[in-house]
Formats: C-alpha cells, structure tokens, sequence
C-alpha cells in the first residue's frame, strides 16, 4: 500500500475513532438555548394572556413579550462532539450541569421549584402594577406551610389568615414567630385566624373576611434549641380590588415579572404604553417594583429579535452581558424599577430615542 494511502486511511480511523470517542463519552455540561417569546398583551393557546374583570380595561397595541430560555434535561447525558457544538453555536450556550441544577438536584424538583418562583413573580407583578398605578392593595399575614409531624398539623392549614397570636395583632411574618417564642415549649398558644376556605371566598367576592376562629396550640422545642415552635412559616398574601388573572403554561421561574407587571399596567392604562412597538424585555420585580437580574440574557436577546423586537428591556445587573453579544437591530433599554421601564416606554412612545437608558459592556 502506497504510503500517503497509508496515511490517509490512518488520519482517516483516528478521526473516526475521535468522533466515536466523542459522541459516547458523556461530559457534565447542559445547553442553553433560545426559548419561546409571547406577547403578554396577546393570546396564548387561545385565550389572552392577561385577564382583567372588575376594572375598566382598555385596548392595547404592539407588543410586550417576555422571554424565556430553554434549557437540557437533568437527567440528559451531553457528549463532547454536543458540548463542542454548542461552544461554537451563536444560539446556543454551554454551562456546567450544575449551573442548571445544582446539589443534584432532579429535573422535577426543578421544575416544581421553577413553578413556584414563576407563581411568586405572577404576585408580584400584580402588586407592582398597581402601586405603579396608584391602586392600593391589601397585605395580610397568612400560613405560608405546615411542616408535617408538628403540632401545627391538622390544627392550621396553608392559606389561613393569621390576624393575632395571643391576641397581639400581627402585620407582618416576623410577628408571628416573635409571639410564638415568648412561650416556653410545652405551653399554648393562640391563633386568631380566618379559615382558608373563608379567606379565599370573600377574596373572590373582593371582601374582606369578617369571621374568625380560635386554635389553641400547644409549643414544642425546636432542633436548633429550647425556642418553642409550632410547627409553621408565615407569610405574606395580598387581596386584589379587582381580579387580574395570568394564563400562561408550560413557563417557571420568576423572570418574567417585569413583563407581566407592564402589561397589566397597559391595560389599566387609556393610552397604549408601547405606542405600537415591538417591545420584548425580561427581570424579576418585587412587590415594590424593583427590577432584578435574572439567568440566560444572551439566549434571551437572540429569542426577542428572531420573533421581531426591536427594543429590549434589561436589568440593569444584566446591561454588561447584554452589551457584550447584542444581536444587530435590536436596542437595549436598562431599567432599575417598573417607574424607569414606564419611563422609557414614554420616550420610546414620543421617538426620543436618543436619552433612553442604554446599557454598556461594562
């Protein structure tokens, strides 16, 4: 055999054998890639996104898309020859398995956990909407969960309203353990609460809940030490002067607040916020309006401007990254609260374009 053939075939079962090497031998990264966008001033499988009843709404135009990532299963075993791929794709990112799912933690908790961030940042929204628009809204202290084997058990359920502990008015979380912890384990304490049932009914009927019941409880130690404990974690439930429901499947995490809060802002609002623009963006939003960062901005840019965007709302934590790989068309717009993205969507409505909040690579 000639001897370049010779070569040749060699190089030729070394690639070979390289590419079997890679396509079989699993590595511990995930990918990330662009997710569906969807206007929340539009439909979704069919019925519109937001749904207001109870409060004038009003017509609204262009789009406020939230974006979303998607993103490897927990338990998908990624090659090299992937891996490689993925380093080299524009859309797609590569990242350690446990960036995604970190402590091991399985594609079902994740997604649970995903769920729940997801149903937060729908609360959130609402309230952020509203004190934006000046629309006050109740805040009350209710049994956020029940830690199985406690006293607590059987006696206080998810969803109760506390409104006292040994007949001290609660406003807030804190003060419940601050009751709780002046008795010794062993002795009672008493929850003035309105039942679950109760609450959620006159919440319905935009009322506030009236009737109470007594639960006496009996404390016991905690793990950590003598503190007395019954067995709960309080939290905080808000009551809504209208109904704003959010419909929207197969999405988690807590990243599109700041969309939703806008759109429900737009609605509320006479004039159009986005002046007929296509306007995508992303951030968290607390009760207060403040905008935080969230993960997968790059692959988040690249999903608004593949669906049309020409705008883009961005954390402000965010603005560097974002900066740093911005596809072409496509104008980054940094924002801190729900008040500078209501601002910014003022000039942007006006064609002032040249003072907008801009974000840089560092």
């Amino acid at each position: 055999m000639p001897r370049r053939t010779a070569t040749m075939l060699a190089s030729t079962l070394v690639l070979i054998t390289l590419l079997c090497v890679g396509v079989l031998i699993p590595v511990p990264y995930a990918e990330m890639s662009p997710g569906p966008t969807v206007n929340t001033l539009g439909e979704a499988r069919g019925e519109p996104v937001l749904q207001i009843s109870g409060r004038q709404t009003y017509p609204t135009t262009g789009h406020l898309n939230m974006t979303t990532v998607r993103v490897t299963g927990a338990d998908y075993n990624m090659n090299a020859v992937e891996a490689v791929y993925g380093w080299l794709a524009h859309d797609s990112v590569v990242v350690p398995h446990d960036t995604l799912y970190p402590d091991g933690k399985t594609e079902e908790e994740s997604s649970q956990e995903n769920a729940e961030e997801f149903s937060q940042s729908q609360e959130s929204a609402k309230v952020a909407a509203l004190g934006e628009l000046g629309i006050p809204v109740t805040t009350r202290v209710v049994v956020a969960t029940v830690v199985k084997g406690t006293p607590a058990e059987g006696r206080l359920h998810a969803g109760d309203v506390i409104r006292a502990v040994d007949g001290v008015a609660v406003k807030e979380p804190g003060d419940v353990a601050k009751q709780v912890t002046k008795r010794k384990p062993g002795q009672d304490v008493e929850f003035t609460i309105v039942p679950a049932k109760e609450a959620a009914a006159a919440e319905k009927a935009h009322k506030d809940a009236t009737e109470t019941k007594k639960v006496v409880i009996t404390t016991t130690k905690s793990k950590e030490g003598d503190r007395a404990i019954v067995g709960i974690q309080a939290g905080t439930d808000h009551v809504f002067p209208f109904t704003i429901d959010i419909k929207l499947a197969d999405v988690g995490g807590p990243s599109a607040g700041l969309m939703f809060a806008l759109g429900i802002v737009d609605k509320l609002t006479p004039e159009s916020l986005t002046g007929g623009k296509f306007i995508a963006g992303t951030g968290t939003i607390d009760d207060k309006g403040k905008v935080g960062p969230i993960g997968g901005i790059e692959m988040k840019l690249v999903g608004a401007r593949n669906a049309g965007a020409e705008y883009f709302l961005t954390p402000a934590e965010n603005c560097a990254a974002a900066a740093a790989d911005t596809p072409d068309g496509l104008t980054l717009v940094k924002v801190g609260t729900i008040d500078e993205a209501t601002k910014a969507l003022e000039q942007l409505r006006k064609g002032d374009t040249a003072s907008l909040p801009s974000c840089s690579k560092s």
